[in-house]
């Protein structure tokens, strides 16, 4: 758009930049394609209000959002809860016991549902990665310290 169409102090909205998509396989759990797709249904929502509202700024954003969650949700691949808990895998709950005397339990979930303040963890994250194919008893690398697998779920 041309600047000497945009009024002073107006953004011109049309170029929002995409949210990054991220490059690794966008696999999910059952509840994490449940959130794509009410994330998907709240953009198409928060687009059409604001198309009738005439807002060009929140259709610019509604849009960049609706793109991002209509990738997402094309290229997710729901992975199902594993049967065996002798390795923790993508979907695994997971008991840590670190070398600082802390306990954590951390779910090992898609990267759009990771939330470790609500106890998940995305799986391409550096502690998933040290976690994956380690059994009860094995001793992970976390940060600067260590951690014991104490149970796997």
């Amino acid at each position: 758009m041309s600047r000497a169409f945009v009024k002073d102090g107006e953004q011109p909205f049309d170029d929002l930049p995409d949210r990054v998509i991220p490059e690794h396989p966008n696999d999910v759990t059952r509840e994490g394609m449940a959130q794509i797709e009410a994330a998907l249904a709240a953009a198409k929502d928060d687009f059409a209000a604001a198309q009738a509202a005439d807002d060009r700024g929140a259709m610019a954003s509604a849009s960049r959002d609706l793109r991002y969650w209509s990738s997402r949700r094309a290229t997710a691949r729901i992975v199902p809860d594993p049967s065996d808990n002798s390795q923790v895998r993508f979907g695994s709950s997971v008991t840590i016991a670190r070398d600082d005397g802390r306990k954590q339990t951390f779910r090992i979930v898609g990267e759009d549902e990771a939330d470790p303040s609500r106890g998940t963890i995305s799986h391409v994250s550096p502690l998933a990665r040290q976690l994956f194919g380690k059994g009860v008893g094995e001793v992970v690398r976390v940060g600067a310290g260590e951690a014991e697998i104490l149970a796997i779920g």
